[in-house]
């Protein structure tokens, strides 16, 4: 891909299509994570738990970022997006596994979700890696 090329990538999410999205899109050597929620999108089925559902936001957006061409040590922003502020730090050590060496520029904000089983929703923006 040339550094002019877009490609979207989706995950197989009914939201995708439905709504008309893309889980990521690269950009050049940008890549651009949409939102992710905890939804397994192989069964479209969600945990109840906001831990359960940060893990599975990473899954899907650890897979999101391989199909780009880059992983979480070239993530550079995230943005949590929770409806109740009381759930964001029990999510911490989940983050931390996966965020604690990279330390990318980081935003969490309180507000509503497009669906009421949603608990958290995590967006990246990553840069992918040169090649020598």
């Amino acid at each position: 891909m040339t550094a002019t090329e877009r490609q979207a990538i989706l995950s197989g999410s009914t939201f995708e299509e439905q709504i008309g999205y893309a889980r990521a899109v690269v950009d050049g050597d940008q890549v651009y994570v949409s939102g992710t929620t905890g939804f397994d999108y192989a069964t479209m089925t969600i945990a109840e738990g906001v831990v359960a559902q940060a893990e599975q936001c990473l899954r899907n957006i650890g897979a999101a970022l391989a199909e780009a061409g880059c992983g979480f040590g070239d993530v550079v922003r995230v943005r949590y997006l929770l409806p109740e502020r009381a759930d964001f730090e029990p999510c911490w050590p989940v983050l931390r596994r996966y965020f604690g060496d990279v330390r990318p520029a980081a935003t969490m904000m309180v507000c509503g979700l497009a669906d009421p089983r949603m608990r958290i929703e995590i967006e990246v923006d990553a840069r992918r890696p040169r090649p020598n």
